[in-house]
């Protein structure tokens, strides 16, 4: 009876360690499994790009095997669609969308598909989430959009540079940004300031339209417009020419010959929205429960060589870092 019980004790012995080595298998597949990341973009220029440099960093530092399917929508929202759709048959473990209308689309695609957003302006009146604190659904990720950076660049411009009226080309179609001109244009109500609107549909649009503006402003400011940015030396050529200041939305567009901006660094919040993505790869959190965060850094930056061309000296009271 006796060694009939240590043989029973050694057969359950030997299942429990085998078991326990399976777990130990199962655990390190885990955590080197190899996910399968989405990336719907609506264009590419050099904040968006670094927006997404950014989300793979994240990814990196957090010791998450990824690999991308990165897709590009060249501007059209059609092409948005498409891409979304294709990243659902996929079935890819997350979509990282990186601008507005790249969140509506994959939203619109999925509702069960973690969805991490950046590039985007107001994702409340985009419909993306219910609210920044509790986004609900499938979706979070982070705002291009500080609560200071328009004030900010309106007082600068009627305060430092006596500008009363300010240009702005933009996309009528992109929601992110009549959401921005609309801000603006409240904001200047109290400001003694008027806007002059110049739309366009196309990148080919953006220098005619800038000239359409020559002799009726003083100033302009280029918003986080994808369709604008992507032609931002358009503007630049033709705002240089009159010698009049371009402020615009990001560090990037200051580097490319914009005056200057209040900003911040679109690498950043590429590489916050993947800290995002990673805590819902782990399983640590769902989208839902994620507050959507706006950028935590804004300063000033100009561009000195800009600058001198429009004939306006820098100011040391204004504590501007010089683009490089």
């Amino acid at each position: 009876m006796k060694k009939r019980w240590k043989s029973l004790l050694t057969v359950l012995a030997s299942a429990s360690l085998l078991l326990a080595a399976c777990g130990d298998e199962g655990e390190k597949a885990s955590s080197s499994k190899t996910y399968n990341i989405g990336v719907t973009q609506i264009a590419e220029h050099p904040s968006l790009n670094a927006a997404y440099d950014g989300f793979k960093k994240a990814l990196e530092d957090a010791g998450i095997e990824a690999e991308y399917d990165y897709q590009i929508a060249q501007g059209d929202n059609s092409i948005n669609t498409t891409i979304a759709t294709n990243l659902v048959s996929a079935n890819v473990d997350l979509i990282f969308a990186n601008s507005t209308g790249s969140a509506q689309a994959a939203l619109s695609a999925t509702q069960d598909i973690p969805i991490v957003f950046t590039s985007v302006t107001d994702a409340v009146g985009a419909e993306l989430v219910e609210s920044m604190e509790k986004p609900g659904g499938n979706v979070t990720g982070t705002i291009d959009s500080h609560p200071d950076a328009i004030a900010n660049t309106m007082k600068f411009l009627k305060e430092e540079l006596g500008a009363t009226k300010v240009g702005m080309v933009f996309n009528s179609g992109e929601q992110n940004s009549r959401s921005q001109v609309d801000s603006v244009k409240e904001l200047l109500e109290d400001m003694d300031m008027t806007v002059i609107e110049a739309s366009v549909a196309t990148t080919a649009d953006v220098k005619q339209a800038t000239e359409s503006l020559i002799g009726k402003v003083d100033s302009m400011y280029i918003i986080t417009d994808n369709t604008v940015v992507s032609a931002l030396e358009s503007v630049i050529s033709v705002a240089n020419e009159n010698k009049i200041p371009v402020m615009v939305g990001e560090f990037d567009s200051v580097k490319r010959g914009g005056l200057g901006a209040y900003g911040f660094e679109y690498f950043d919040i590429g590489y916050e929205a993947g800290q995002m993505a990673v805590k819902i790869l782990k399983g640590e959190s769902k989208p839902a429960d994620i507050p959507v965060q706006v950028p935590q850094k804004l300063k000033l930056i100009m561009n000195k060589e800009t600058a001198d061309t429009i004939d306006v000296d820098i100011k040391d009271e204004w504590k501007a870092e010089m683009s490089e």
